[in-house]
């Protein structure tokens, strides 16, 4: 089944990065969160803890899975892996971009053809620009944004930092995706290019990925309610552009 590309009108939503030990502690902020929040970002720390069980649980309640394990390899290990997330039904997966152009092009093309075989709505294919604990220029992430969208790749990880520049350079239709999202008065500590929330739907982020702000709360369902009442207060605002 062909993905529909276009993200008109798409109101910003909440990734809760399910950074945590192992199957238990994931299960019980699926379980708390769900569905104030509706999809959940499962990346290497977890996958290696637990693998496919974990997706399996967030779908039987309902949920849907941001795949995080930044495919990076030779085009036929990369296919190879593909293929098996697209299996396992997520509805997004990344890939680096600096995989180069064959890597991109294969994993978006077995990414369809396995869709294709199982009739399924095959997952957003995003690439993963420069990681948000790393200080770099606009202009690089630029360029590699601009690489991985004309390979086909449905859109980007990057900082808020560097939403508003993709989004004024480049001309197209895509899916911007943002870690490093944190309220005005936490500690940054690890991430670097940092904003809150309203600062990067403003810049053009389509899904803003969250962990810390939520899983460290005293009260995690009382977080995850403010942070998507300031996410749909942002999308409201008159000046709030549907891209």
């Amino acid at each position: 089944m062909k993905r529909k590309q276009s993200i008109k009108n798409r109101t910003s939503k909440i990734i809760l990065a399910l950074d945590v030990d192992n199957f238990d502690k994931a299960k019980y902020f699926v379980n708390k969160l769900y569905p104030e929040i509706k999809i959940f970002k499962v990346g290497i720390h977890l996958f290696i803890s637990c693998g496919v069980k974990i997706i399996k649980y967030i779908h039987k309640i309902g949920g849907e899975v941001f795949l995080d394990l930044k495919f990076f390899d030779i085009p036929n290990t990369t296919v190879n892996a593909v293929r098996q997330a697209v299996r396992m039904g997520v509805e997004m997966l990344t890939l680096h971009i600096l995989g180069d152009a064959e890597m991109l092009k294969s994993a978006l093309e077995a990414a369809q053809d396995e869709a294709d075989k199982l009739k399924i709505k095959r997952p957003l294919l995003i690439g993963v620009t420069v990681l948000t604990s790393k200080d770099v220029a606009s202009s690089d992430v630029l360029i590699l944004a601009k690489m991985g969208l004309d390979c086909g790749l449905d859109g980007v990880v990057c900082s808020a930092q560097e939403a508003a520049l993709l989004r004024r350079k480049i001309k197209k239709d895509f899916v911007i995706v943002t870690p490093g999202i944190r309220p005005k008065t936490a500690v940054v500590g690890d991430q670097k290019r940092v904003m809150t929330v309203e600062e990067a739907i403003k810049a053009g982020s389509n899904f803003l990925v969250i962990g810390r702000p939520i899983l460290e709360a005293q009260n995690h369902l009382e977080a995850a309610k403010k942070i998507n009442l300031a996410a749909k207060d942002c999308c409201k605002m008159p000046n709030f552009a549907s891209f």
